[in-house]
Order: C-alpha cells, then sequence, then structure tokens
C-alpha cells in the first residue's frame, strides 16, 4: 500500500508545481539574459527593466534575478531571439518566440514538434503577415490581425501542438490565429 498516504499525495503535487515553477523561471531568466544586451542596469534599459519585472511578478528569486544579469554582462552571454513561422492543424497561423544559445538546435527541435503534431513549416514572412504587435504591451506581444475559424478536431490537435511548443525550453511564448 506505498504512496498511497495523504503525505505521498501532497508530495506529488508538490512535485508537478515545483517543475511547472521551475520551467517558468527559467524562461524568464533566459528572458533576462537576453535583455541585458550592452546595459546592465535596468533604469537604462527599459528592455530589461521589463523583463525583471515580469520576474518579480512571477516570484522569481532576486539572486536569481542578479545572477542572470551578471553572468550576461561578464561572460558576454549570447542568446539568440528566433521568430519561428508555421501552420497548424486546420491551417491556422503560428508564431513561436524563441530564445537560444545554439539556433540550430532549436530550429531542427521546433520543426520536429511540429511535424509530429500536424505542423508545417513555414518560411519567413508567410505568417506574420496575419499578427500584429499588439499596442498594450509596447509591440513585445503578437495578436492576431484576423482570426480563423477551424474544426473541432483540429482546435484538439492545435491545443496539443501549442502544448508541446510551450513545453520547450527555448520557446518563451507562443501565438495563433484560431478562433
Amino acid at each position: 500500500m506505498s504512496g498511497h498516504s495523504h503525505w505521498a499525495g501532497i508530495k506529488r503535487q508538490k512535485e508537478v508545481n515545483d517543475q511547472k515553477r521551475g520551467k517558468m523561471f527559467s524562461k524568464l531568466v533566459r528572458a533576462i539574459t537576453a535583455a541585458v544586451g550592452n546595459e546592465p542596469n535596468p533604469d537604462f534599459n527599459p528592455r530589461l527593466r521589463t523583463a525583471v519585472q515580469k520576474a518579480k511578478e512571477a516570484k522569481v528569486p532576486a539572486e536569481n534575478i542578479e545572477r542572470a544579469i551578471k553572468k550576461a554582462s561578464e561572460a558576454g552571454a549570447h542568446l539568440d531571439e528566433l521568430i519561428f513561422e508555421a501552420y497548424g492543424p486546420g491551417g491556422s497561423a503560428i508564431l513561436i518566440e524563441a530564445l537560444t544559445d545554439n539556433r540550430n538546435r532549436t530550429v531542427a527541435e521546433v520543426k520536429h514538434i511540429l511535424s509530429e503534431h500536424k505542423g508545417k513549416w513555414a518560411e519567413t514572412g508567410s505568417v506574420r503577415w496575419a499578427f500584429e504587435p499588439n499596442p498594450e504591451t509596447g509591440g513585445e506581444k503578437w495578436q492576431a490581425k484576423f482570426s480563423q475559424d477551424i474544426g473541432e478536431e483540429d482546435a484538439k490537435a492545435l491545443d496539443i501542438l501549442l502544448e508541446k511548443l510551450e513545453e520547450h525550453d527555448d520557446v518563451q511564448s507562443v501565438f495563433t490565429n484560431a478562433a
């Protein structure tokens, strides 16, 4: 009867929550590292200030934030910011934002996820026309210009695809125009 105690249930739930929180923390720290650029002072770097603010809202420890800024400014850690374009099930447009230290690996992994889940890689510019920068977030996030209706089966497949993409460590955010 092992694993049936009240404590075992709490322990398993805590593990799941800690994994989700850790994944979110690592994405936020990557965003801070990429935002540092040539200016490690958030007072003079609005992009870094926004990334730090988001991390603080998510309750990332201050020492983790400081460590990421210090590491990026000293070691010159370089993360590439990438925007991938793809088509999902039902012909829905997908924009994928990623931060990576190895562009080739990330491209290959995202293409693999797309091919496994009824998605198709798209050439640069073939999907972006369907999106515009969201004015409420200062142009950092995207919103669909036109929404596209897709069937129930395609919607389920799209949800699975989006979930798999967001689970990838290098993927920061995913946007779609599906209604």
